[in-house]
């Protein structure tokens, strides 16, 4: 069970000027790497804007000691973690996560990556086309349109107004000026002293010191640069402005001179606005068909400068609505200024703190240590939010027109008393808990009535971190409109679900329905018996749903992927109780304790349909298709994924060390050398059960006839690339797969789903056993098979594009 008061981390600086976060925390299986670099894209001189998000780019592409296929992005995949940057207006911030035997590996890469960058024209050049390609995509979207409108109001000399977005025509790079500027802006930020990493990790925290200490010593030290104070952000003294654009209305309080502790007050403001209770701001715009959605956030925040915005959407023309919104707004900031200062609110948001960082992952953990998030609202934040809400107040305010109140508790993030001697079978005492068997689970669950819903005793249950997963067969394909609906009425509970570290959600595949809760386990039977009292309603609200925010293209195709895979049907229902009468439903939990899984059985007695222990695996086509996803956009997106057989542990395994195998080539030669766009990846994804190696290439300038010919002659090369190998390098590439499967490894979100698609494949409750014995086994001839059969024509690919199939789709073979 988490610490009642999670320790804080150790905070020190070391002689070279680095500030360095250390946070040892035993529960977690990976480690965790967060470094930040004081300077982003507004501290460029005017004249070179995106030269900081150039920077960012250049420093990936290798070092004379770790060349690109060993490169930190290398090493990290390579060894199943994550890896990410990004360059913000301030800030610019690396990260990574690892198992902790690669920890020091990926380490040392980045530090050396930041100590010995690779700046020549060559490459320099290269990367700039793949900036640009960024550049044409992001002018494109939607949502930057927006978000260029939503700042013309501001003052035209802040750099928020300004152009930051590097493309070919802001990057002269043969220009001796722009090389000059561009080693000025590196040396001058690129140092220890303005420089701040974050480690986490389950080993001690002199370790990870150690660890830091050893491979920072390489960074220079130089004195650190100031940044330069911006101009005001308004040409006015005034409080607010309003915008309107589509379907959404905004209202922006742009503040200066921020008070100390500003940062914990705008925090604490947002998550009660964004509160969806019943008297809550949200349900009373609701109420009123005002808007059905509300978003507060801090857009921007520098030394004593904010954003603060509001964004309200809603499905009809809210522009006729917008003074009536607007006053609602005024009056619930006034009530909530009325209160005296917030007590219950406030051990609330201390409660949520708390238990954000007993669940959080290393990467958030590392995030939240960089950030030095408060961990409850000080008094001095309690003064500032004070200031704040005077601050956006108008100068007369009407009479309070509604009957507001403050949100309920949240009841999920008190921590309940385990039951004693829960769970427990006969010959059993308390020192056996967490040891029973999967047939005695199944035995258990028979007796009360839920025999379709599977207890895993696969994993280890000491970090407190499980997964639930609850799906329905329909008799027919639900509507579109009834699944949304459900999601809203799933929508408040999913918000404090999550707060008590629960990820809830409700999705379509088919014919089925899927509710998944994963996170902390004390929460899990409450909130699992919320939702299905939720979902079991007789009536469902028709309300029109929220306008959907537009994606990139293949970002859209991947939302179309999972159900493309599955076998189309021609039935459609769209009434709730209908779908219920005819469903059957089975489940399975991974990760829980003992004590906590006769909880589970007694909510699933409000779980609507029949439970139903043998339910048939989905059906997936066995031929070749094609499926096109129009776009709102003039680039083009393209996905293959090739399918390993349903149900072949060995060819499962043999299926992942190619995709494991073929990461790296296919980003170096698509992205790198043959420049087709900035969005290009390969990798292995589980649809539905069915595992395969999916391959994914968004382009601003090639059509998916000619993305679909790359793919198709790397996929051909396949044979060619695994005959390559010799013995040593596919020995040790077999062995770092396996190893990310371990139970020391895997993280229990991981071993959830892999266990979720192997039962939905039809795999046997040990698959995580027999998938390492496999990986183990595996030999290169058996991986040679594999990739001979994917360019084959009997592998049934599944291509999602943005335009119509490509004539040699089908009749050009390998």
């Amino acid at each position: 069970m988490p610490a009642l008061n999670h320790p804080l981390a150790q905070r020190l600086t070391l002689d070279s000027g680095l500030t360095l976060s250390l946070r040892h925390e035993p529960r977690l299986k990976r480690c965790a790497a967060f470094l930040r670099v004081h300077a982003g894209s507004h501290d460029v001189p005017a004249a070179w804007p995106g030269l900081a998000h150039f920077v960012e780019h250049l420093l990936f592409l290798g070092t004379e000691r770790f060349a690109a296929d060993d490169n930190v992005m290398a090493y990290v995949q390579r060894h199943g973690g994550q890896i990410n940057a990004r360059t913000s207006e301030r800030h610019t911030d690396f990260f990574f996560e690892l198992p902790p035997a690669a920890f020091e590996g990926g380490v040392e890469r980045l530090c050396d990556m930041l100590a010995h960058p690779r700046m020549n024209l060559d490459d320099q050049l290269r990367e700039r086309e793949v900036l640009h390609a960024e550049f044409i995509a992001w002018a494109r979207e939607p949502s930057a349109q927006r978000q260029l409108s939503l700042l013309q109001p501001l003052n035209p000399t802040h750099p928020l107004r300004a152009f930051h977005a590097g493309n070919r025509y802001s990057l002269p790079i043969p220009r001796p000026a722009f090389q000059q500027a561009l080693r000025d802006f590196y040396q001058q930020f690129y140092h220890a002293s303005n420089m701040s990493l974050s480690l986490v990790g389950p080993m001690p925290e002199d370790t990870l010191r150690a660890l830091a200490e050893r491979h920072t010593d390489q960074w220079t030290t130089n004195l650190t640069c100031a940044q330069a104070r911006p101009p005001a952000l308004m040409p006015s003294n005034e409080k607010a402005y309003q915008l309107l654009t589509g379907q959404c209305l905004n209202l922006v309080f742009p503040f200066e001179q921020l008070p100390e502790a500003s940062d914990a007050a705008l925090d604490f403001l947002c998550h009660w606005i964004n509160a969806d209770k019943p008297g809550g701001l949200i349900a009373q715009l609701r109420e009123q068909q005002l808007c059905s959605r509300l978003k507060a956030e801090v857009l921007y925040q520098f030394n004593d400068q904010a954003l603060l915005h509001f964004e309200f959407s809603a499905p009809h023309n809210i522009a006729h609505h917008a003074a009536q919104i607007f006053d609602t707004v005024y009056d619930w900031l006034a009530f909530f200024s009325a209160q005296q200062d917030w007590p219950a609110q406030r051990r609330e948001y201390q409660l949520l703190q708390q238990r954000q960082q007993e669940v959080g992952s290393a990467l958030q953990l590392a995030r939240r240590d960089a950030e030095q998030r408060a961990p409850d609202l000080s008094e001095k934040a309690v003064d500032a939010l004070k200031v704040l809400l005077q601050r956006m107040l108008p100068a007369t305010q009407p009479s309070a027109r509604h009957a507001w109140q403050l949100p309920a508790p949240n009841p999920f993030l008190a921590t309940p008393k385990e039951p004693a001697n829960a769970g427990l079978i006969r010959g059993q005492t308390s020192a056996h808990r967490g040891l029973r068997t999967f047939a005695q689970d199944r035995l258990r669950s028979r007796r009360d009535g839920s025999s379709a819903m599977s207890f895993s005793a696969e994993l280890p249950t000491l970090d407190g971190e499980a997964t639930v997963y609850l799906r329905w067969r329909l008799a027919a394909t639900p509507t579109n409109t009834l699944l949304s609906a459900l999601e809203a009425r799933l929508r408040p509970l999913q918000h404090d679900a999550r707060q008590a570290g629960v990820e809830l959600s409700f999705s379509a595949g088919g014919n089925d329905w899927l509710l998944k809760l994963h996170g902390f386990h004390m929460p899990l039977p409450a909130i699992l018996e919320h939702a299905l009292r939720a979902l079991s309603a007789p009536t469902v609200d028709t309300l029109s749903p929220p306008p959907a925010t537009p994606l990139m293209p293949i970002r859209q195709l991947l939302k179309r992927l999972p159900d493309a895979s599955l076998q189309a049907t021609d039935s459609v229902i769209s009434d709730v109780a209908q779908c219920w009468a005819s469903a059957r439903w089975d489940g399975l939990a991974v990760g829980l304790p003992a004590a906590t899984q006769p909880l589970i059985s007694a909510a699933l007695s409000k779980a609507p349909g029949t439970p139903d222990a043998s339910l048939p695996t989905l059906e997936h086509p066995a031929q070749r298709r094609w499926i096109t996803e129009a776009c709102d956009s003039s680039e083009h997106a393209l996905l293959v994924f090739c399918p390993a057989p349903i149900g072949d542990l060995e060819a499962d395994a043999a299926w992942r060390l190619l995709a494991h195998l073929t990461h790296t080539p296919f980003y170096q030669q698509l992205r790198v050398e043959q420049q087709l766009g900035y969005a290009v990846f390969s990798g292995l994804r589980q649809l539905n059960g069915q595992v395969g190696l999916l391959l994914g290439v968004q382009s601003p300038h090639a059509s998916c006839a000619e993305i679909f010919e790359h793919i198709r002659t790397f996929l051909a090369d396949l044979p060619t690339q695994i005959n390559a190998l010799d013995e040593t390098s596919f020995i040790q590439a077999r062995a770092a797969l396996a190893q990310q499967f371990s139970p020391e490894t895997l993280s229990g979100s991981q071993a959830s789903e892999l266990l979720w698609h192997a039962k939905l494949g039809g795999h046997p409750s040990d698959y995580l056993k027999g998938l390492y014995g496999a990986l183990m086994r595996l030999d290169q001839r058996t991986t040679l098979k594999a990739a001979q059969h994917i360019a084959q024509p009997n592998c049934a690919w599944l291509c999602v594009a943005t335009q119509p199939e490509t004539e040699t789709f089908f009749l050009r073979e390998s």
